[in-house]
């Protein structure tokens, strides 16, 4: 009996091919395009937390992996671990082995994630963007109340309610509430070295940007005044 050649299989073998000619490079594309179609079927299954931690991953946060359980195969996927794991396999992710995490390593390969997810038309991830970027606005316009409410929406939506005024949950909600910033500012840096002490977060803006976007700098604090953030 045959055995079933998974597409991203497919696509190696016709990489490992060494004809330098016009049909070959259009197999090439062809591959690629079909890769890019595997890779939005993989995001989009429906296991629990997969879709929160692309988003995360995508606006620059790193994800815990188990990468022990993968099947080593492309067709038996248990969890959102086993998809991770195979996106790192692809080199779609890369994973730290010393903090268990996974996580996009470049601003081109996370371009090529949000391709993906607009072949299959992933609304959920469409409408996040917007509103996303509506924060982002919200944010240099200093229009706090509509700020906190679309921080709030976020935090109830991604924050479990164990985890509801954890630090490091608080962090991710504001990493994922900011994945517009993506577009026109680098990575936000955790912890950076700010006068007395450190930032929790700050915003940097790309070279581009910079005569319209301010550098940001976030404190996270719970039960406590603003005034208490600032000093």
């Amino acid at each position: 009996m045959k055995s079933k050649t998974s597409l991203y299989q497919k696509c190696k073998l016709n990489y490992q091919k060494t004809e330098k000619n016009v049909g070959h490079l259009q197999k090439r594309e062809k591959c690629q395009l079909g890769l890019d179609t595997y890779v939005a079927l993989l995001i989009n299954m429906d296991f629990d937390g997969l879709k929160t931690a692309i988003i995360e991953m995508l606006a620059g946060a790193s994800v815990k992996v188990d990468v022990t359980s993968f099947p080593n195969d492309t067709v038996s996927f248990a969890d959102k671990d086993d998809v991770l794991t195979y996106l790192v396999h692809l080199g779609y992710l890369a994973y730290d082995q010393d903090a268990e995490s996974a996580f996009v390593p470049n601003e081109e390969i996370r371009q090529e994630l949000i391709k993906a997810t607009k072949r299959k038309k992933w609304n959920e991830l469409l409408a996040f963007q917007q509103e996303s970027n509506r924060l982002l606005e919200a944010t240099l316009d200093m229009d706090a109340p509509a700020v906190a409410e679309s921080i709030e929406r976020v935090h109830a939506q991604y924050a479990s309610s164990i985890q509801y005024n954890n630090e490091n949950s608080l962090s991710s909600v504001l990493t994922i509430a900011y994945l517009g910033s993506m577009q026109y500012y680098f990575k936000p840096i955790r912890e950076f070295p700010a006068g007395k002490g450190v930032a929790d977060f700050v915003f940097i803006p790309k070279a581009e940007y910079r005569d319209d976007c301010p550098s940001l700098v976030v404190e996270l604090k719970w039960n406590e005044s603003v005034r208490t953030a600032i000093q």
